[in-house]
């Protein structure tokens, strides 16, 4: 067991799966509705427990109900949330996950406290005891701390900045960072800043069914996507991570991790919400 720290977004998601996504002006039916945790990093920590690995999250939550919320379903999942700040006077970051009959989401959000946190909030020996570091989308000075303080320590990092790419000026980041996770849009972005020209380190692009493949200075390795029916895709990238991470660490070659890391990606759409209950053995069956 892997002792991985993750630090990023910890949200409050409602999901709304309706039958069409409308047009100006357009309305839709809402199938089906959820509440529940969400936020890339604290999805990413919930799947490494399930695949059997220690995950400790930093993160930053508001002063209400939502938070209360987040909390009890962070604690009954087995992750580690001693350094999951409370922001008094803020909100927790609530997003709404409009979902179409194709699984395909577009996102609105409050502007919450999943940024109020920043590397000061996680000591130094904590730190030093993680076999990883995970980023997810975050500030970028937070993120470029965190990397610094981990290098420090030789603990290896990985970032997933997710849609927040090519908003935000994250080169930084990504030219320090050991694995950089991206999708395809991510990386078609990503190319366009250079981005993905990068002096050391691994590059992951997440395909949905269409695979996955690492790339690095010298090799690319392709892996083959599953072919599953997708009825939410929101929280599978983060799924994706976890898998790759776990089966890194669980001493899987790299080509290996790419197949469970597509495995973990096609357990997640099948379900509604973020979060996805992963165990090897549906890994296995599925794989």
């Amino acid at each position: 067991m892997a002792k991985i720290v993750c630090a990023g977004h910890v949200n409050w998601d409602v999901t709304l799966r309706v039958d069409t996504l409308p047009e100006p002006d357009g309305e839709a039916v809402i199938a089906e509705q959820l509440q529940a945790g969400g936020g890339s990093a604290s999805n990413t920590a919930t799947a490494l427990v399930g695949l059997g690995h220690e995950s400790l999250l930093v993160g930053s939550l508001g002063d209400d109900q939502q938070a209360t919320l987040v909390e009890r379903e962070l604690a009954d999942a087995g992750v580690d949330c001693t350094y999951l700040q409370r922001t008094l006077g803020k909100e927790t970051t609530v997003k709404y996950l409009v979902v179409d009959e194709t699984g395909e989401v577009f996102v609105l959000a409050n502007d919450g406290a999943n940024e109020a946190f920043d590397a000061d909030d996680l000591p130094r020996e904590r730190l030093a005891e993680a076999a990883h570091l995970h980023l997810t989308s975050q500030e970028p000075n937070t993120a470029m701390e965190f990397t610094r303080r981990a290098q420090e320590l030789g603990v290896p990092v990985s970032f997933d900045p997710g849609r927040r790419l090519d908003e935000r000026e994250y080169e930084d980041v990504i030219d320090a960072v050991d694995l950089l996770f991206v999708n395809e849009r991510e990386a078609t972005a990503a190319r366009e800043r250079d981005l993905l020209v990068r002096e050391h380190g691994r590059t992951v692009i997440k395909r949905g069914d269409g695979g996955a493949t690492l790339l690095d200075e010298k090799r690319r390795i392709d892996r083959d996507g599953f072919d599953v029916p997708a009825t939410d895709s929101a929280g599978a990238g983060d799924a994706f991570a976890a898998g790759f991470l776990g089966a890194q660490l669980d001493g899987y070659s790299e080509s290996e991790a790419l197949a469970v890391a597509n495995a973990c990606g096609a357990l997640a759409v099948q379900s509604v919400g973020a979060r996805v209950s992963l165990s090897w053995e549906a890994i296995e069956a599925l794989l």
